[in-house]
């Protein structure tokens, strides 16, 4: 079959793009299991128990629970490891999890004996990651995915080379006008395309490194009526900071090159080229949580919590670049060869502000208490994906992106299980397992929709499932408590280089890679309640 491509698609170019799209925004929605080392041990099924710092990030009703101020700091080491069909790469960072102080204030009344106010630090995300693969044989390329949506625009439209903007173009999509100048795609018969035709062969390689961190600071109060109904509510700040540099390259053999020697046609021959793209996100927050737990007797304990989105204020700064060399066969002036950029300007990227509103969450919790000496928790969390809204600076919702945010995305479910057994009146052992769906939906995951993508990155991920598997230990003299836990995160990932090309009847694949996280955490709290 012929893979010339002449703008199939026009309905998902992304010819002037808003700031973020859908998986920029998914992926400065997530959090983590992050918190006390307790809270951790037990993956984090605490929303029906309360009494301990990390609650205030969930379930804000833990802090009703309070007999007593405390204060506590918890840190940890991360060994993380992401491995692809290349290679493994491994990263070895500490992290300051939670602190934070709960001032208990016994009020003196029968009916409501406590009334408690706390601050919390808590890490939600940390997103260092790196990973890199290759594709030993490829069945299409890059190149025909961006001639595909560069459509009917004219040459003339393409070569623009100054007057950068990553989110909008009046004239092409900017991944259009770098491949132009960049020599990857080219005007032939009528219509635009890309180097991969029949007959030809080649591989591809690609890198995606990943940091930063979200951040909360917490400010809640609460307390509880006659022992029975616990309450609270908490006001979050968030601060972000991502960064993203990613590449994918491709070499190939029975190339479609354009001949721009002043000849016309597509002359035979080799090309390899890469893109590379740079993304620093900074944003600020705010968002609100309520919750309450209910203890009808001593031995059970119901919790629901409810948290709204996060509003972000949001800042990106952008640049691209493309490396290439093309040679004709037969060529003996070397072809084509060098580096456009996109973005770099004065060596500073360019900026563009948006507002996100991250997914609400729901969650639902069940405790049973035996006693002195053992606690069973289950916690069911409902996130809300669908709900993701990416705005201008006034606040106005981008539609476009709305109706990719439903086509693309559903909810995600988390499952939380974690027990505690108390072996002395001192020392404690805890354990938990938690698991999280996918928040794509099935035609995303199985490569049949059409994904748009923001700017000159074709590139985008996704996690299939996330778990947890826990182990903790406690010790707790007078009012000094230590706390340490183990947690084993699996995490599995689809990178894909750029989206199919989904027609009716007909299907260009795209390229894509499955890359699994295999990380291990060692956490340790300490604190005094007085």
């Amino acid at each position: 079959m012929n893979k010339i491509l002449f703008g199939l698609l026009l309905c998902s170019l992304p010819v002037i793009a808003t700031a973020q799209e859908t998986f920029d925004a998914l992926k400065n929605s997530e959090t983590e299991l992050r918190g006390t080392a307790r809270f951790q041990s037990m993956a984090g099924a605490f929303g029906a128990l309360g009494g301990d710092l990390s609650t205030l990030s969930q379930n804000p009703g833990g802090i009703g629970v309070y007999r007593s101020s405390d204060a506590g700091i918890t840190m940890s080491l991360d060994f993380n490891s992401s491995k692809t069909n290349l290679s493994s790469d491994n990263d070895t960072r500490f992290n300051v999890n939670n602190a934070g102080y709960v001032g208990s204030i016994r009020t003196g009344s029968e009916v409501v004996p406590y009334f408690n106010i706390g601050f919390t630090y808590q890490r939600q995300m940390d997103f260092h990651r790196h990973y890199r693969g290759t594709v030993g044989a490829l069945n299409t390329s890059i190149t025909n995915h961006i001639a595909s949506y560069t459509g009917n625009y004219n040459e003339s439209d393409l070569g623009v080379t100054n007057d950068y903007n990553p989110y909008y173009s009046t004239s092409a999509p900017w991944a259009s006008i770098l491949s132009y100048n960049s020599y990857l795609i080219n005007y032939n018969n009528g219509g635009w395309q890309g180097l991969y035709g029949d007959g030809t062969t080649g591989s591809g390689e690609f890198e995606v490194d990943q940091s930063g961190h979200t951040d909360e600071y917490n400010i809640s109060f609460g307390g509880n009526v006659n022992n029975t109904v616990f309450w609270g509510a908490t006001v979050g700040l968030t601060d972000l900071d991502y960064k993203s540099y990613t590449y994918y390259g491709e070499t190939l053999n029975n190339a479609y090159i354009y001949d721009h020697n002043g000849n016309t046609g597509i002359v035979d021959g080799t090309a390899d080229y890469g893109y590379e793209n740079y993304l620093h996100t900074e944003g600020t927050g705010y968002n609100f949580k309520l919750g309450v737990i209910v203890k009808p007797v001593n031995e059970l304990r119901l919790g629901l919590a409810f948290h709204t989105p996060t509003y972000y204020d949001m800042k990106d700064r952008y640049a691209s670049s493309a490396a290439f060399q093309m040679t004709p066969a037969g060529a003996t002036d070397g072809g084509y060869y060098g580096t456009n950029y996109a973005g770099y300007g004065d060596g500073s990227m360019d900026e563009v502000r948006y507002d996100i509103h991250t997914p609400w969450h729901f969650i639902a919790s069940i405790a049973g208490v035996m006693g002195r000496e053992g606690i069973l928790s289950f916690d069911y969390e409902y996130v809300g994906n669908g709900s993701i809204r990416v705005c201008d600076d006034n606040g106005h919702a981008y539609t476009d992106v709305t109706d990719r945010v439903k086509d693309y995305l559903q909810a995600s479910h988390i499952f939380r299980v974690g027990g505690e057994y108390r072996v002395t009146p001192d020392w404690s052992l805890r354990a938990g397992y938690s698991y999280q769906t996918s928040p794509v939906k099935d035609v995303v995951k199985d490569n049949q929709a059409n994904i748009t993508t923001v700017s000159n990155n074709t590139a985008y991920e996704f996690d299939k499932s996330i778990q947890h598997l826990t182990l903790g230990l406690g010790y707790h003299y007078k009012g000094f408590y230590a706390d340490m836990a183990y947690v084993h995160k699996w995490r599995t990932s689809q990178y894909n280089a750029f989206s199919p090309i989904v027609g009716i009847g007909y299907t260009e694949p795209g390229v894509n890679a499955e890359v699994k996280d295999n990380n291990n955490r060692v956490v340790l709290t300490m604190g005094f309640r007085f």
